[in-house]
């Protein structure tokens, strides 16, 4: 077995070797076969490989669509990441036309190795101790309240803060912000003003009402300290891992008995298909849409639409691309007064949360402050732009509308349809704190710690100030945080809207499992990708005990 990096094109063929036949009828060579195969090199997945692949009795192969990340710099220096956006290191999702929102945003995951971590602003945030506790008091996924995976959380890092709570060996370096940036440190004073304190992130409490300059997952050099970055490079020479690039899975592969016995890809511009053959398990790891594209194209998903283009249901899981859920984000942007920074961790450097009512243990309105224009849906829209600009970013932390993901055909390189729904909850409460954002954010700004700062209001503009001005801004205008999750859920098993148990095992087969963001039963309040490195340090646990 070749260790390390596997260049594009490269095959180790067993000794033993194997032809299985695809669905058109035509032989499929089996060209490596390992113990565990993860398909997705992204967030969850190399943490699943690397970890899997420290007990030296076991053989790991890792699986990725897209290139390398260790000779691009445009992927590995962190103030670079908005390069990346609809770049060729971008599925670059559409979304399907919204009845209640922004028809031409996109969907920017990761095609890269580390997957979204490798393409993100690195915001490093835990969940709260509420949200995961309510995952399993909630939504039936024992084992993930928040006293059994904050440990996990401290195990991955490497942390700047001295907290008792927090690891300081671990894998994945955590930093802080430095307040370099004189407008951002006008703002948190402004901030102060209007009632919201600044407040430290990442200590064990839940921050309801606060504001600061991020944690980022960085290093001190400022290359980014995604999963790969963090667990793979340090590894990539182990004997009895392979990280293959470059190959795009089309199917699950399963015998008599349901068991998920390897996988079929294609590494090759003419699409003939080879096999991996995993003696052990298959974990997918193809994030919140590849991964219930996979499951459904592989025959697990629901019956109905699988039979609409002729899939053979193997299991009839409603579940399967349900339950989209994101972070719908507004924009309110002002011309500034004088220069905005030239120099920055990545640009969105302070996060502001606040309730939008009374009571609530998390808050149900954050946003990001960001020191460039971010006008790629406002200027479409007739709003002005202009060269020195600032913003306040309000997303709704817990958004209760629900969107799907699912097949656009059975070729495996048709982007699937991906309909978040945005707005559509049928209370309006998306809407109402997306509102309520807007006047929070205009509040902040308002206070004299930006008099010297704050210019015009380039969108919405002034004159937007009714609920109905406001609410046709956002439905025209609004972006993503980027943060699609929940649609191969886990869940108790008696409930047919959750694909996955608590184990984060496929309901029905054997031999596979789901580890990314598609498996949270609930968003998180937070931005999620480092807990979705923490997903992956859990699997890694679930699956040794299950040996």
């Amino acid at each position: 077995m070749r260790g390390g990096l596997v260049a594009h094109g490269v095959r180790d063929v067993p000794d033993a070797e194997r032809r299985h036949v695809n669905k058109i009828g035509d032989e499929v060579k089996t060209t490596h076969t390992f113990d565990y195969v993860v398909v997705g090199g992204g967030s969850a997945g190399a943490v699943v490989a690397a970890r899997l692949s420290e007990d030296p009795d076991v053989t790991v192969g890792l699986l990725e669509a897209g290139p390398s990340d260790t000779e691009e710099q445009v992927v590995l220096q962190l103030d670079r990441w908005m390069e990346l956006l609809e770049s060729g290191f971008d599925w670059d999702y559409p979304i399907e036309p919204q009845a209640h929102g922004n028809s031409f945003m996109r969907h920017a995951r990761a095609k890269v190795l580390g997957g979204c971590s490798s393409h993100n602003s690195c915001i490093a945030f835990w969940a709260p101790r509420e949200d995961l506790d309510e995952w399993e008091s909630r939504f039936g996924a024992t084992g993930w309240n928040a006293d059994a995976t904050f440990p996990l959380f401290a195990k991955l890092e490497t942390n700047e803060d001295d907290d008792a709570i927090h690891g300081h060996d671990g894998p994945v370096h955590l930093m802080n912000v430095p307040p370099h940036d004189p407008s951002g440190a006008a703002l948190l004073e402004a901030a102060a003003q209007a009632g919201i304190p600044t407040t430290r992130f990442n200590t064990g409490e839940t921050v309801v009402n606060g504001a600061n300059f991020f944690q980022v997952n960085r290093k001190a050099d400022g290359t980014r300290a995604s999963s790969s970055v963090s667990y793979l490079h340090p590894v990539l020479d182990r004997e009895n891992l392979a990280v293959l690039t470059g190959v795009h899975v089309r199917e699950l592969e399963f015998d008599d008995d349901g068991r998920c016995t390897g996988v079929q890809l294609v590494d090759n511009a003419f699409g003939r298909p080879s096999r991996i053959e995993a003696t052990r398990e298959v974990v997918l790891s193809a994030g919140a849409i590849g991964s219930p594209q996979l499951l459904m194209l592989s025959g697990i998903g629901p019956r109905e639409h699988l039979e609409e283009f002729g899939i053979p249901v193997r299991i009839d899981a409603p579940g399967v691309g349900s339950n989209l859920q994101d972070h719908p984000e507004g924009v309110v942007q002002w011309e500034a007064k004088q220069p905005m920074t030239r120099s920055s961790t990545q640009w969105w450097e302070i996060g502001v949360f606040t309730p939008t009512e009374e009571g609530l243990d998390r808050p149900d309105l954050m946003m990001h402050y960001g020191s460039v224009p971010f006008d790629m849906h406002t200027y479409r829209a007739g709003y002005p732009t202009a060269e020195e600009v600032f913003c306040l970013t309000p997303n709704v932390t817990h958004a209760r509308s629900r969107g799907t993901v699912r097949l656009r055909s059975i070729d495996y390189r048709d982007k699937p349809r991906v309909d978040p729904k945005y707005f559509t909850d049928p209370e309006g409460h998306d809407l109402r704190v997306m509102i309520a954002g807007i006047r929070k954010a205009r509040e902040i700004v308002a206070q004299p710690a930006m008099a010297e700062w704050a210019g015009r209001e380039l969108s919405p503009g002034a004159d937007a100030v009714t609920d109905e001005q406001l609410e046709d801004y956002i439905v025209r205008t609004h972006n993503t945080v980027y943060h699609p999750v929940g649609t191969v859920r886990m869940g108790p098993d008696d409930d047919p809207m959750s694909p996955l148990d608590a184990r984060l095992r496929v309901k029905g087969v054997t031999g596979l499992r789901v580890v990314d963001a598609s498996a949270m039963p609930e968003i998180t309040t937070v931005n999620p990708n480092i807990t979705v490195m923490m997903m992956g340090e859990k699997a890694a646990e679930l699956i040794r005990e299950d040996r």
